[in-house]
C-alpha cells in the first residue's frame, strides 16, 4: 500500500502563515498533508506525484466575496475558481442568500443586483431548492459535486424577506413586529448553530429587486432600523461571528456604525468585514482614509475590522446601458427599471429625459463610484464596425453632440449589442500596491459567479502574484512573496476561522501549484466563455492556465496541465461545506 495518495514533489514551499519559502516535498494521505519533508521523500511511496519543481507550493486561494448562489446548485464544481487555485469561497454576501426565502423572492432578491439571468436563475431555484433551514441548506452542499470548499453567511434580507414577507420588508412604511424581530434574530441563531460565519449585510440603497411585483425597490435590509442593526451586532458578538457589510455609498455615514460596531473597549469585539478599498477614479482622495479609519477601528477601539480589496485594476464591460454604476443616479435607475427594449428607448428619446440624465450626469458633487467620464469609454464590440476602439467621447465629437446624447443614441441605436467597457479603481500601481500592504485591508471582492457580463476576476490571487512577480523581476518590490501568499490564505482563514488557508502537517490538503513562468502580465487578457447552466448567458471569465499548474482540494488533484480530472464537479466533488470555527475534515493523528 502507498503511504501516500499525492507526493507534490520539489516546489518552494509556503505553508500560509508568513513564513517564508523553503524547497520541500508535500505527501497527502487521507485528504490531509502528512509530511513536509526539505530531505525529500520516496517517489516510489505515492499513487500521485505532482511535478512542482520550478514553482511554487502554498495553500489554496480563498475568495471571500462570491456569489455563487444560483451557479452553486447546477455547476457545483465552480471550474473559473477552481482553475485559478481557488479551494475555499464564501457565498451569501452582500446580505442576499438562498437559504429561508422561497425560490421566487430569492430570484427577485439576487438577479438584479448581481447581473443575473433572472428566468434561469428562478428556473434553477424551482427545480433544486429543496432546503427552508440553514442545516438543509449546509445538508444540500454536502450532497452536491463541489469543486471547492464552501463557507456561507446568513443574508439580513434573505432572512427579512422570509420573516415579514418580500413585499412589507421592502416598504419603508412597514416595521418588523416583535415578534418578528425575535423571529429575525431566532433564525439568524439557527444559523450560527448550524456553522454559518455571520450575517451578511447592506445599506446601500443603489441595489435593487428584480421581478415585477416589487420591482426597483430597496433591499430589505437597506429598510432596516439602527436597533434591530444593533441587536444583530449584539447577537453576533456573542457568537465570535462575523459581520460582512456594504455601506449607504450615498452618505457614506454609517461607515461610522461598522467601525463603531467592531469596537472592543468594555465589550467583546465584533468581527466586522466592509466593501470596499479602492482607489476610485471618481474620489481620488479617498484611498487615504481606509488606514486611518481601521486604526481608529482596531488599534484605538481594540476592534476586528477590515476592509475588503481587489488586488488588480477594477475595469468593467457592460452591454449598451446594463452596468450597476447607473443605479447611483435616479436617471439611470429609470432607464433600468424598464426591462423591455422599446419601452427603454421611448425613454432614453425623450429631450426631458435627457436633460435629466445629462443633469444628474454633471452634478460635481454627487455621490460616486463611476467617475463618468465618457472619455474613458472604449467602444469593444458594435455592429458599426467603424466605432469599435474609440472611445465614446470621441464619437460625440465627431458627431457634434453632448457625450451624454451620443451615449444615449448608441444605446438607442444598437442597443445590447453596443458593448464598452472603462476602469472604475485601482488604476494607479504605487496606489494599489500600498493599499495591499495596509494593516486592515485584506484580499476579496472577486464578486464571483455575478455581473457575469460586466466583470471578471475569479484569478484575483494570481492576479496578486503576477504584480509581486513583475516588481521583483523590475527591482522594486512592494511585497514579499511569503506576505503575498499569507494575504491570500492564512490571513483570511484567520479572520474568518476557517480550517483553510495553511498547508502544515495535519492540514487539510488544498493547495495550488503556481508556475512563475506563466505570471506574464496575460492574467488581466479578456476572455468569454458560455455558461449553459445558467440559460446559456456568455460570461466574461479569465483564461491564463499557464500560471496554476496544479489545483489539489481535499486530497485530490482536481486541476493540472490545463486540464480539469475527468467527471470533476459533475460525477465527483472534492469540496464540503465548512463551517465556522470548525474542522470539515476529521484530522489525522500526525507524529
Amino acid at each position: 500500500m502507498s503511504e501516500f495518495d499525492v507526493l507534490v514533489r520539489g516546489g518552494l514551499y509556503f505553508d500560509g502563515t508568513g513564513a517564508p519559502g523553503r524547497p520541500a516535498d508535500v505527501g497527502i494521505a487521507d485528504g490531509r498533508i502528512v509530511a513536509v519533508s526539505e530531505a525529500g521523500l520516496d517517489v516510489s511511496s505515492a499513487d500521485r506525484v505532482v511535478d512542482a519543481r520550478g514553482r511554487w507550493v502554498m495553500p489554496g486561494f480563498i475568495d471571500t466575496h462570491t456569489h455563487y448562489d444560483a451557479e452553486l446548485i447546477v455547476a457545483p464544481g465552480l471550474t473559473e475558481s477552481v482553475r485559478h487555485g481557488v479551494t475555499t469561497v464564501l457565498v451569501d454576501n452582500c446580505s442576499i442568500s438562498a437559504v429561508y426565502a422561497e425560490a421566487l423572492d430569492v430570484a427577485d432578491l439576487f438577479s438584479r443586483v448581481e447581473a443575473l439571468p433572472r428566468e434561469a436563475v428562478l428556473a434553477a431555484l424551482r427545480e433544486k431548492k429543496t432546503w427552508s433551514t440553514p442545516g438543509d441548506w449546509a445538508k444540500a452542499l454536502d450532497e452536491l459535486a463541489l469543486g471547492p470548499n464552501v463557507a456561507s453567511f446568513l443574508g439580513h434580507s434573505d432572512v427579512r424577506a422570509s420573516v415579514m414577507g418580500l413585499g412589507r420588508s421592502t416598504d419603508p412604511a412597514q416595521k418588523p413586529t416583535r415578534a418578528e424581530a425575535k423571529e429575525i434574530e431566532r433564525r439568524i441563531d439557527e444559523a450560527l448553530d448550524a456553522g454559518f460565519l455571520g450575517v451578511s449585510t447592506m445599506t446601500n440603497p443603489w441595489d435593487k429587486l428584480d421581478g415585477d411585483r416589487y420591482r426597483s425597490r430597496t433591499l430589505p435590509s437597506t429598510h432596516a432600523s439602527w436597533k434591530e442593526f444593533r441587536r444583530i451586532s449584539k447577537l453576533l458578538r456573542s457568537r465570535d461571528a462575523v459581520l460582512q457589510g456594504v455601506p449607504n455609498l450615498n452618505t457614506k455615514y454609517d461607515v461610522g456604525f461598522y467601525l463603531a460596531t467592531s469596537t472592543g473597549l468594555f465589550r467583546k469585539p465584533l468581527r466586522v468585514s466592509l466593501l470596499s478599498a479602492a482607489d476610485t477614479r471618481a474620489e481620488p482622495w479617498v484611498n487615504r482614509i481606509f488606514a486611518p479609519l481601521a486604526f481608529l477601528a482596531n488599534r484605538i477601539g481594540r476592534g476586528k475590522f477590515v476592509w475588503q480589496h481587489l488586488p488588480t485594476t477594477f475595469q468593467v464591460w457592460a452591454d449598451g446601458i446594463d452596468l450597476v454604476v447607473f443605479e447611483e443616479f435616479g436617471s439611470g435607475r429609470e432607464a433600468i427599471h424598464l426591462k423591455e427594449e422599446m419601452g427603454r428607448n421611448d425613454l432614453l428619446r425623450d429631450e426631458s429625459y435627457r436633460r435629466w440624465f445629462r443633469a444628474d450626469f454633471e452634478k460635481r458633487f454627487s455621490p460616486r463610484v463611476w467617475h463618468r467620464d465618457f472619455d474613458d469609454a472604449r467602444i469593444t464590440e458594435c455592429p458599426d464596425a467603424a466605432l469599435v476602439g474609440r472611445s465614446v467621447g470621441d464619437v460625440a465629437r465627431e458627431r457634434g453632440v453632448h457625450p451624454v446624447d451620443c451615449f444615449l443614441d448608441l444605446v438607442v441605436e444598437h442597443g445590447t449589442a453596443f458593448r464598452w467597457t472603462t476602469v472604475i479603481a485601482n488604476a494607479r500601481e504605487k496606489v494599489a500596491n500600498r493599499l495591499v500592504n495596509t494593516p486592515g485591508v485584506t484580499i476579496g471582492f472577486s464578486d464571483a459567479g455575478a455581473h457575469l457580463r460586466n466583470m471578471a476576476f475569479y484569478n484575483f490571487g494570481v492576479c496578486l502574484l503576477d504584480r509581486m512577480h513583475r516588481a521583483e523581476a523590475n527591482g522594486k518590490p512592494f511585497i514579499a512573496r511569503e506576505q503575498a501568499v499569507h494575504k491570500l490564505t492564512g490571513e483570511l482563514a484567520d479572520f474568518y476561522r476557517l480550517d483553510a488557508g495553511r498547508i502544515r502537517e495535519g492540514d487539510r490538503a488544498d493547495l495550488v501549484v503556481i508556475d512563475p513562468a506563466g505570471l506574464d502580465g496575460s492574467v488581466d487578457e479578456y476572455h468569454e466563455a458560455p455558461l449553459a447552466e445558467l440559460g446559456g448567458i456568455s460570461r466574461m471569465v479569465n483564461r491564463n492556465d499557464a500560471a496554476v499548474h496544479a489545483t489539489v482540494i481535499g486530497g485530490r488533484v482536481v486541476w493540472e496541465g490545463g486540464e480539469f480530472a475527468p467527471g470533476f464537479g459533475t460525477e465527483f466533488g472534492t469540496g464540503s461545506f465548512l463551517p465556522l470555527g470548525q474542522s470539515a475534515v476529521r484530522p489525522l493523528n500526525v507524529t
